[in-house]
């Protein structure tokens, strides 16, 4: 199945973000290995974006929320630690 937004193909996750945005997400989380003049340039060019939207930041965090709220398994990537049980803390053991 082939999803079409806007008559733009999005074939991956990332480039469903950036039609959402209508950015590269790597304008606003870099990339790995860019030097400080490279970082200041893109810094400098998302201050321009929103200047020129400001409604975007509360788009993004709108989108981020929706998200969140309809797909939270995909933040579950970092297990949590379960508490040690009460038992076993006693024995000295830790569960």
């Amino acid at each position: 199945m082939r999803a079409y937004i806007g008559g733009h193909q999005a074939v991956s996750a990332n480039d469903f973000i950036e039609l959402a945005l209508g950015t590269p997400v790597e304008l606003w989380l870099g990339v790995e290995g860019e030097n400080e003049q490279e970082r200041a340039a893109r810094l400098d060019a998302a201050r321009d974006i929103l200047a020129d939207t400001p409604s975007l930041a509360d788009d993004v965090a709108r989108i981020a929320a929706e998200v969140i709220d309809t797909h939270p398994e995909l933040f579950d990537v970092i297990p949590l630690p379960r508490p040690a049980r009460r038992g076993a803390m006693r024995k000295g053991v830790a569960a």
